[in-house]
């Protein structure tokens, strides 16, 4: 437990954590400082001295002196003044130097509103400009789809350059020139290669750096309704704040979770919104036979008649559906005939991950607990791409080491520059095996690149070193046995070691290894976190509710077993082959799509209904770590769309099949599906009933000076109309409600008087940088057994041996394109590669290939024509094909393919 310390503000005494810095522990407190620099991830380093206090050195002093809050430590009898004339004289001035080269420009700043800087002025008493002079300026840059560069707007805090080049690792962005004439932006034009640029949108505390999406859709803040939710774009769960005006999603911001996401989202759940606004979206119900939206009740009478009781029908679900929708689905069609939707690979990788974190005795961590890990071993998964926010935790664990050293000099961690000056280049530990270069080996103590097989047989030998028990791996190169040596022995050392690994590699032997490797450590008494990213938003969920793949899906109806099928928000064409998809289209009489976009599976339904997207309804999602998560709807969409759950329940009592109850709203199908499946026996946890108030009051999704609430239904009456009523949550769509500070997991919106611009985020937490007040949102459903039986995994693969003229094709991940819903975007599609082959160069070679020419490929007795990329890094015999681009859906790999010839170029 932190030692505690008494310190006076104001002559008032107050404990707080001994060493913290007094801005720290000021603002924890409630007190109103005002800063620029600094921040609670990153810390001090005292340029903008605009949080200065006067320090005294004991009650009987009167002068005092001015200091920086941000760096200097609270220890026991420190005293301060906040309120002195002096010191608020002195902030007051440094606001007015600020300015003086500050654009006027406000009223037309995408910022305003929510500035940090207009809450700063504010709060240091500065009205008026003196200065009459000329202003600095300088020209924009073009920073590409999602930054906006208005540079003239610059304090010079020297946030962005921080995060950008420090906290993130970004190398194209930094500050140039010298003395007052300091720029912060790229050597030349160009968009930003850092997968976490958008976060330079919350850290500038001023309109440097805007949203370049919000701003095609631009309105103000205070007229954006929104609501709590979580990003659908991966499968770790981080949580979001939606922005709504006119019917439109207009923008994502960070919603903090100390557990989770923290204070940053990776550009492609802030940026991967627009899908929510395509031209893609299906609005109405639509049937086959007709040319036009169809009528609900047409829709309905027509689907009560395919769903009859005795009709032979299934259900496949989605892992991008939310818990409630899968299970309304399978509640529908019955447990027996409910598949999951996943590809049969990614059905077993799944089913593998559920049990290691069920029944193993190591514990499943989150992103705040991977942050910390002293000792990482990354293992078959490319995580900056399939878990971006994985990657920037596993950045900030291999900076933990300066931290020790920091302690032995005395030096307080929070002291930023002063702790990179003491470190230079040491980090902790940090292992990558993986079967090509990724970017987090910028950071790594070592990485080694090989086939699926090969890397599985590292994970089995470091398992064997930490523990002989484990099995032994036969044949194993003196070179790899050194490598699994080293590895072994930094992790037994450690403290908090942590494995990582995933379903990138499509390898149920690299699961298994890194399983046994986190086992071998918990039975050296060692307390070893397993990490597994998983392909999306609820794979983990849906995983706990069945087993059938699509694969199994397609055997039913190719058996005659099926009359009808329900598919829920699901694109078929990406699980599994184009033919075999087809094939199954051929076969199955009728075929019911509910989702939210045109994909090849509605256009091939007999009946289309209109899903919600996320930010349209409610519902729970349980992320990688296996923690749930409620989201809340934002708005309510027009037309005929409805969550998918409400489709299905409305189905079911249109259908009249016996035994299925009729759920009036959303707590229903929650309790329901508590007890009808064990793993979901606490899930009711993670949500805040929909009769829950405070002092009688719902909780607004409008904040209080939310305007045009007539003006915008103008044209249809001039009469405001009376706001939806939401019978499924506390919130409301009004801006009547409570105005006080709601329970974590429902808090709509950050601010607090004096503080319009996320930073008011400080006001939410129990302490600064700590959990949200009351404990962050989400209920964790994996426990580690403590007495676990599970024995270690035994089956160690062979040796990789590559196959004469031919290649093993593994799918590698890129961060924009091969997620399905931002792919809808147009600034992610924009971001997004084309289709390639990667290939070694000497592979290439000697298959008379070169760099940037097609060649054909067979995969599977399919032949595809791409064109060659070279990957160095890649090992012999070993190719790479991007997952879910263009071209390349529903490839299941690995898989062996064979370079017919070389293609036109």
């Amino acid at each position: 437990m932190a030692k505690m310390a008494t310190i006076y503000i104001d002559n008032k005494p107050y404990t707080v954590k001994e060493g913290d810095n007094l801005l720290h522990a000021c603002l924890s407190l409630g007190f109103d400082i005002p800063y620029f620099c600094w921040h609670p991830a990153m810390h001090s380093v005292g340029a903008c001295r605009q949080c200065a206090v006067k320090q005294f050195k004991d009650e009987n002093d009167t002068l005092g002196r001015i200091v920086m809050s941000c760096m200097t430590p609270a220890v026991e009898g420190t005293r301060i003044s906040i309120d002195d004339e002096e010191v608020r004289a002195f902030r007051k001035s440094i606001i007015e130097f600020l300015m003086t080269n500050h654009p006027h420009d406000c009223p037309v700043c995408d910022e305003g509103g929510e500035c940090h800087l207009q809450d700063m002025t504010v709060m240091t008493g500065h009205s008026y400009r003196r200065f009459r002079f000329k202003k600095r300026t300088y020209r924009n840059q073009y920073l590409g789809p999602f930054v906006n560069h208005e540079m003239n707007r610059c304090i010079q805090c020297y946030r962005c350059v921080r995060f950008y080049r420090d906290y993130a690792g970004g190398r194209d962005f930094g500050a140039f020139a010298s003395h007052h004439h300091v720029y912060f932006g790229r050597h030349k034009e160009g968009a930003l290669e850092n997968e976490f640029s958008g976060n330079l949108v919350e850290i500038c505390p001023t309109g440097v750096f805007t949203d370049k999406t919000f701003k095609r859709h631009y309105t103000r803040k205070w007229d954006l309704q929104t609501a709590p939710s979580v990003c659908v774009h991966c499968g770790l769960g981080c949580n979001t704040i939606p922005g709504e005006r006119y019917g439109l999603l207009r923008r994502i911001q960070n919603r903090y979770n100390g557990a989770v996401n923290g204070y940053f989202l990776c550009d492609r759940g802030r940026f991967g919104y627009e899908f929510v606004n395509a031209e893609r979206r299906i609005r109405q119900p639509l049937m086959k036979r007709s040319s036009l939206p169809v009528p609900r009740e047409e829709v309905m009478q027509h689907l009560s008649r395919l769903i009859y009781f005795g009709a032979r029908v299934i259900g496949i679900g989605s892992p991008r559906a939310s818990l409630e929708g899968n299970f309304a689905l399978r509640s529908l069609v019955g447990e027996d005939h409910f598949y999951t939707g996943v590809s049969a690979m990614d059905a077993r990788l799944l089913e593998k991950i559920i049990m290691v974190l069920a029944k193993g005795p190591a514990r499943s961590s989150s992103l705040a607990e991977a942050g910390a890990a002293d000792a990482v071993f990354v293992l078959g998964e490319d995580v900056t791409n399939s878990a971006p926010l994985l990657a920037l935790s596993l950045r900030q664990s291999v900076r933990l080491k300066p931290m020790e050293i920091d302690k032995r000099l005395h030096i307080p961690e929070w002291d930023d520059s002063a702790v990179r000056n003491a470190a230079q280049q040491e980090k902790r530990p940090l292992f990558v095996a993986t079967p090509y270069r990724t970017k987090l080996e910028e950071v790594s103590t070592q990485a080694y690149h090989a086939a699926p097989d090969d890397l599985a047989r590292l994970g089995f030998a470091v398992a064997h070193e930490l523990d002989n028990r484990s099995p032994a791996v036969k044949g194993l190169p003196k070179k790899l046995h050194t490598l699994a040596e080293g590895i072994a022995r930094v992790l037994s050392q450690a403290e908090h070691p942590l494995i990582v690994s995933g379903t990138g590699c499509g390898s149920e032997a690299v699961l298994e290894s890194a399983a046994n490797v986190a086992w071998a450590l918990c039975r050296k008494n060692r307390s070893a976190d397993l990490c597994f990213a998983v392909p999306e938003c609820n794979s983990l969920g849906l995983a706990l509710m069945g087993e059938g793949s699509v694969s199994d899906a397609f055997k039913a109806v190719h058996d005659g077993a099926v009359d009808t099928a329900i598919i829920l928000e699901n694109d078929l064409y990406l699980r599994a082959e184009t033919e075999d998809v087809n094939s199954f289209f051929d076969k199955v009489r009728n075929v019911i799509v509910i989702d939210h976009s045109v994909t090849g599976t509605a256009s091939k339904a007999d009946v289309v209904v209109p899903a919600a997207a996320f930010a349209e309804g409610d519902g729970t999602l349980v992320n990688n770590e296996g923690r749930a998560q409620r989201f809340y709807q934002v708005f309510v969409p027009d037309r005929d769309i409805e969550e998918s759950w409400r489709w299905l329940r409305d189905i079911m009592a249109a259908s009249g099949r016996p035994g299925l109850k009729h759920w009036t709203g959303l707590d229903d199908i929650v309790q329901a599906m508590s007890n009808s499946i064990k793993a979901f026996k606490n899930i009711a946890e993670s949500n805040v009933p929909a009769g829950y108030r405070i002092t009688g009051q719902h909780i607004p999704r409008q904040p209080h000076r939310y305007s045009g609430r007539t003006a915008m239904h103008a044209n249809i009456s001039v009469v405001e109309p009376k706001p939806p009523e939401d019978k499924d949550s506390p919130l409301s769509f009004s801006m009547e409600g409570f105005s006080g500070q709601p329970p974590a997991g429902l808090i709509p919106r950050f601010w607090a008087p004096g503080w319009n611009s996320v930073q008011a985020l400080n006001k939410f937490q129990s302490e600064v940088g700590g959990p949200l007040t009351g404990g962050d949102p989400g209920q964790r459903l994996f426990e580690p057994v403590q007495e676990s039986t599970v024995s270690y995994f035994d089956e160690v693969p062979g040796a990789f041996s590559p196959r004469e003229n031919e290649l093993l094709l593994v799918r590698v991940y890129h961060i924009f394109g091969s997620e399905e819903l931002s792919a809808m975007s147009p600034c992610i599609a924009e971001s997004a590669p084309g289709p390639y082959i990667g290939l070694k160069p000497e592979d290439a070679e000697l298959f008379q290939v070169s760099e940037g020419r097609d060649v054909r490929i067979s995969i599977n007795d399919k032949e595809y024509s791409l064109p060659v990329k070279y990957l160095p890094e890649l090992p012999s015999g070993v190719g790479v094909l991007p997952a879910g681009l263009r071209g390349l859906e529903g490839l299941e790999l690995p898989a062996w393919g064979r370079i017919n010839n070389q293609a036109k170029g």
